[in-house]
């Protein structure tokens, strides 16, 4: 079966907001086995609106909208769907009777009339419960043709698709697509495809797909099959061929684990705590680090030293070594994982210094040029960077390098 999306906002065309309902529905349809070839974004207009609609039933079986639900003027779409249909629109008691319950729920006693305009539903449709905002869900059904109405907000339409839309569509298509995906850090995109390409030449079902990410790269093993366990026994000899060919450069083979998750969870496996001491990053590696959940149990405080002053200050470094060497370079970023391991009485450091961009280079130290020293129990290894892109992605690549570097350090 095909299904198209459209997103439904103003505020999406004018690039006020990000468009991640997109990113996320297209995902998750491919999951379910939905072939997804056409996406549209229309902005607060009912004749654009009611076109794109009717383009899309045109060429798709199933047509997903989200946004456009809510109580102003301007939310138009469960209207204009209705009139694609031509269905009348009713007030559902059951949905009002929600509506003021979480109004009551979220002491916000006074509602303004215009909120029970989400109470009407077009004649015929699926109503499906809101229980993370007002407006509910609808699913519309005629002549083999589904559309299906989702509120905009992230928060409201991710547990709503996964509670509702997904048993929903698991019953329309006879069969699923499942996928696991396996994530490789310390080799590069372009080497990582060239060890596989033989794999992805050969495919059929299992299919075998490279994303490249900032300082790694995933490969998404995806299989065709009537349950999740007989598209299990599909994709394992893939995932055992990977792992042969990769080893240790997997860090995960799940698909909401992180490579700070990984390196956290090692450190607290080996008793170890952990430091950082950045210049150019200015805290993006603290920050990756304390996303994870018992990040406190290894990491018990850091340091953002820009200024010269505060790395001779706080982590030791000579004056002498910055100097001669400059506050890029092998020596200091040593220097600063030392420095910080002993200020913190940490285990593991890592220091990180560079020329993140746009200005600041020379012909002998250029934009992007990144030294990461990683200090383990004792032992320092240094690794000089060179990154191409602009200030935000050239601080990023350092980070997820910085992580990497750890990680093999703690691997030894």
């Amino acid at each position: 079966m095909t299904v198209e999306l459209i997103s439904v906002g103003t505020e999406i065309l004018l690039g006020n907001i990000v468009n991640t309902n997109a990113a996320y529905l297209s995902e998750k349809c491919a999951m379910l086995g939905l072939s997804c070839y056409h996406q549209s974004v229309v902005g607060d207009n009912e004749e654009r609106l009611q076109d794109t609609l009717k383009t899309a039933l045109s060429r798709s079986d199933i047509v997903i909208l989200s946004g456009g639900l809510g109580p102003t003027k301007d939310d138009i779409t469960k209207e204009v769907a209705a009139r694609v249909f031509r269905k009348p629109l009713y007030e559902d008691a059951h949905t009002k009777e929600r509506i003021q319950e979480y109004f009551l729920r979220n002491h916000r006693r006074q509602i303004t009339e215009n909120n029970w305009k989400q109470a009407l539903v077009p004649e015929g449709a699926v109503v499906i419960d809101n229980h993370n905002g007002t407006a509910p869900g609808l699913i519309l059904e005629d002549h083999g043709k589904i559309v299906i109405l989702l509120p905009g907000p992230p928060n409201e339409i991710k547990p709503m698709f996964e509670r509702d839309i997904v048993p929903y569509l698991t019953r329309m298509q006879p069969e699923g697509i499942y996928s696991r995906m396996v994530k490789i850090c310390s080799i590069g995109e372009s080497s990582a495809e060239t060890m596989v390409s033989d794999l992805m030449d050969a495919q059929t079902n299992p299919t075998l797909a490279p994303y490249a990410k900032t300082g790694e790269v995933h490969f998404r093993v995806t299989a065709r099959a009537a349950d999740e366990k007989a598209a299990e026994k599909l994709m394992q000899p893939m995932l055992e061929e990977l792992s042969r060919r990769f080893g240790d450069k997997i860090y995960t083979m799940c698909e909401d684990v992180s490579l700070e998750d990984v390196v956290v969870h090692m450190l607290a496996d080996q008793k170890m705590t952990v430091t950082t001491a950045e210049s150019c990053t200015g805290g993006l590696l603290a920050g990756r680090l304390l996303n994870v959940s018992g990040a406190s149990d290894v990491y018990k405080e850091g340091y953002v030293t820009y200024a010269n002053e505060s790395k001779e200050h706080l982590l030791d470094v000579r004056h002498e070594t910055l100097e001669t060497y400059g506050a890029v370079s092998e020596q200091t970023a040593a220097e600063m994982a030392k420095g910080a391991a002993r200020a913190a009485g940490a285990d593991a450091a890592l220091g990180v210094t560079g020329i993140a961009g746009p200005g600041g280079g020379t012909p002998e130290k250029p934009v992007g040029l990144v030294y990461i020293g990683c200090y383990v129990k004792g032992h320092v290894r240094v690794e000089e960077c060179h990154f191409t892109g602009n200030r935000s992605k050239n601080r990023e690549s350092a980070v997820a390098r910085a992580l990497t570097l750890l990680r093999e350090e703690l691997l030894k």
